[in-house]
């Protein structure tokens, strides 16, 4: 069911689409398997991003924005973010109102999105929406940001190029312009241009970018007025120069890494800290955390460390000191086998490899959140070979990975489970491995690895054979 509805929001169909932001915006599950199979086929559209103070015609422009967009034949989407209901959490919709006008045009995708309490003038769901909409063909999308101060920038996170809308006569002009918002525009508008003020806020404008490092794209300044149409026209062109500029220099495919990175390491925060309220401690300890907290019994850096180094395999906790890493299987021919596993199973080996030490070649296949070994005996005399010969093809053995080999290989031994051969020889991926006989583990011969440092893998990895 969710393959179908993927596919037909790639075909362009608005229904669901709106189904799949639906999903998206409630946290499901199913909303996550949509983008995660629709993700192949992002990228393709060009994210403009609109922010600016509240009362600087944001809506208007998009409008007008919209509009020059149709008339060249484009269809695209709108995300319209709005301040969240106090009542209801949802939306407000205002910029609905502003765009009534293009709602009957199955060209024009609009969504307004509420805040939800989060700062930064975005929805936390913005990013998987912009998915969803360039999955289905929309080119360009606009974000139109909730009416944001200096520091709520998050639309350069997710917009290739950013227009910053300010308008004169909103006080002190520096005050409204500095920081943050000065930082991230890639165009700057001076919209409600006819009103007085307009050359005073320029003349500002010029003066704080002539203050500033260049970086190869100095922000143009466009004029518009939104409620009549004029400028939009240059403001089109300008972001289009930007596009352009950042295709030619190859700064588009920069921004958008870190942009995902961003995303990443976002999701990340949130599931670990989810992780933490649903595990051991739970929100009863948690609370009584922040008690021992406010009565000073405690520091917050002390109260982290202790709830962390109870959960499992967090920040050195001993709940779990060791991970399931891989099934190892034996077999005669690694590619009599390779169907079996890749075609019917969908398992993609990660690369083969020879570990001359062991006398094996192999091939890991990731298989969710642990791996499939399949192991090849090099010579008659390997161990692979002795156990094909008396038992046959079959599972060789399981595998943890380890944070301390010596420490864990010592664990064993306490426990009546001697080690079968040298300790700390090495493995596949740079990795150093012990095995544990399997008289003393109930029959199963356990292999203990101890992951490379980041860059011993790396060069592990190019000393691979083809």
């Amino acid at each position: 069911m969710t393959q179908g509805l993927a596919s037909s929001v790639a075909a362009g169909d608005p229904l669901a689409l709106a189904r799949a932001i639906s999903l998206v915006e409630e946290g499901s599950e199913r909303g996550e398997e949509i983008v995660a199979a629709l993700f192949p086929r992002t990228g393709r559209a060009s994210v403009i991003g609109i922010t600016g103070p509240p009362g600087a015609g944001k809506s208007s422009l998009v409008n007008r924005l919209v509009a020059l967009y149709r008339s060249r034949g484009r269809a695209l989407g709108v995300i319209a973010v709005d301040p969240s209901s106090a009542f209801s959490g949802g939306a407000l919709l205002g910029d609905r109102i502003r765009m009534q006008q293009h709602a009957l045009d199955p060209a024009v995708f609009i969504r307004s999105m509420a805040t939800r309490g989060q700062s930064g003038g975005l929805s936390r769901a913005t990013r998987d929406v912009v998915d969803l909409m360039d999955a289905s063909g929309r080119d360009p999308i606009l974000i139109e940001t909730v009416g944001v101060g200096q520091d709520e920038v998050d639309v350069v996170r997710v917009a290739d190029t950013v227009l910053v809308v300010l308008t004169p006569g909103q006080g002190d002009d520096i005050q409204a312009i500095k920081a943050g918002l000065l930082e991230i525009a890639d165009v700057f508008v001076i919209n409600k241009a006819d009103h007085p003020g307009a050359d005073r806020l320029a003349g500002d404008l010029q003066g704080m970018l002539s203050l500033g490092e260049r970086a190869g794209w100095t922000p143009p300044i466009v004029r518009t007025v939104a409620t009549e149409g004029g400028g939009v026209e240059d403001l089109a062109a300008a972001a289009e120069r930007h596009a352009r500029f950042l295709r030619d220099g190859g700064d588009l495919a920069a921004r958008r890494r870190a942009g995902l990175s961003s995303r990443f390491l976002e999701i990340l925060r949130d599931r670990l800290l989810a992780r933490i309220v649903a595990a051991d401690p739970g929100q009863e300890e948690l609370s009584a955390c922040a008690a021992r907290l406010e009565a000073r019994q405690t520091d917050p850096y002390t109260a982290a460390r202790e709830i962390l180094e109870r959960l499992p395999g967090l920040e050195g906790g001993t709940a779990r000191a060791c991970a399931l890493d891989h099934l190892g299987i034996a077999v005669r021919r690694i590619e009599d086998r390779l169907a079996l596993y890749r075609d019917v199973l969908g398992l993609a080996p990660a690369g083969i490899e020879e570990v001359r030490g062991q006398g094996v070649r192999l091939a890991m296949f990731p298989a969710g959140r642990t791996r499939i070994e399949l192991l090849e005996p090099l010579t008659e005399e390997s161990p692979i070979a002795r156990f094909l010969e008396s038992r046959g093809e079959g599972i060789h053995h399981i595998c943890f990975e380890v944070e301390d080999l010596a420490g864990m290989v010592d664990r064993f031994r306490q426990a009546g489970a001697a080690p079968a051969g040298a300790p700390g020889a090495p493995g596949a991926e740079g990795s150093r491995i012990a095995f544990i006989h399997p008289r003393g583990t109930g029959g199963v011969l356990i292999e203990l690895r101890q992951r490379a440092p980041a860059k011993a893998k790396r060069e592990g990895r190019r000393r691979r054979p083809e």
